[in-house]
């Protein structure tokens, strides 16, 4: 069986079980199996302008801010480095800053008319929290302003074989962001998944209606690789956004998660991806952690 194939037939497995019988068929509106048809066509409203992009090696340093989350998520991160973090996305034009829920309401008071959206994230890194948990926390730090909210999958309940439970899960982030007009994006955590259940994944994202899919946390045994980025195009096709994160540290890395089809790439190392497609010698320091 070709590779193409294969994921045709998983994709076909999986969607089955979403729509098992159990469920009442579902009005398009308040779907809780995965199964309107209206949740596979909704195309992404903020943040398109970013598709499309291609940060070859003959790209503008604009063009590749405007792919990067600037990130930082380490437990230990100070507001002296936040505040140093919003300052180089103003400086560059990230298209956000990804900082954990405690900083939301700072990044946006210090991003007020600025190009740089705050994401920020839920169900954070385990994404063990039950699925109501994650959908207030979405609520929550959506009033607090974020634009962008970056959600662990269930991976527990994907490896058991729950589809169902997984969808409503991920639905429960999904249908509070667009209900707000936010973003959602939805972290699968590549490197503790098989390929096969890597294509069941982003399936059961699609199906659940959040606008990407998104390789790691940077908190697992691994990040993100073009392997698995280009997997995960072939699987949500294009109408779906793709985010490559975790162990994306140069310019070099970058274009080749861009290259496999990423739209967005999530790093700590932004300023010095820019300084790189400039041709400048990286500034040392700054802040990690993802």
């Amino acid at each position: 069986m070709s590779d193409n194939a294969l994921v045709e037939a998983v994709v076909r497995a999986v969607l089955q079980q979403l729509r098992a019988p159990e469920e009442a068929p579902c009005a398009c509106h308040g779907a809780t199996g995965g199964c309107c048809p209206d949740r596979f066509g909704r195309l992404v409203g903020h943040g398109a302008e970013r598709f499309g992009l291609q940060a070859g090696k003959t790209a503008y340093p604009r063009e590749i801010a405007r792919m990067i989350d600037h990130t930082l998520l380490k437990p230990d991160a100070t507001r002296s480095q936040i505040e140093t973090l919003c300052g180089e996305a103003r400086e560059h034009g990230f298209a956000t800053v990804c900082v954990n829920p405690t900083w939301v309401r700072l990044c946006a008071d210090l991003l007020r008319g600025s190009e740089t959206r705050v994401c920020t994230v839920a169900g954070f890194p385990l994404g063990a929290t039950p699925g109501s948990v994650k959908a207030f926390e979405t609520i929550r730090v959506i009033e607090d302003g974020a634009r962008e909210v970056d959600m662990v999958m269930n991976v527990g309940a994907l490896k058991s074989g729950d589809y169902r439970l997984v969808e409503r899960d991920v639905a429960g982030v999904a249908d509070a962001c667009c209900e707000r007009g936010v973003l959602s994006k939805v972290i699968i955590e590549t490197a503790l998944l098989t390929d096969d259940e890597k294509v069941k994944a982003c399936v059961i994202v699609k199906a659940a209606g959040a606008d990407f899919v998104k390789t790691s946390t940077g908190f697992a045994s691994g990040g993100a690789t073009a392997a698995d980025v280009a997997l995960m195009r072939r699987v949500v096709g294009p109408e779906m956004g793709v985010k490559a994160a975790g162990g994306v540290k140069d310019l070099k890395s970058a274009q080749a998660m861009i290259e496999a089809g990423a739209d967005r790439i999530g790093a700590s190392v932004g300023v010095k991806i820019v300084q790189e497609s400039r041709g400048q010698k990286p500034a040392a320091g700054g802040p990690t952690g993802y």
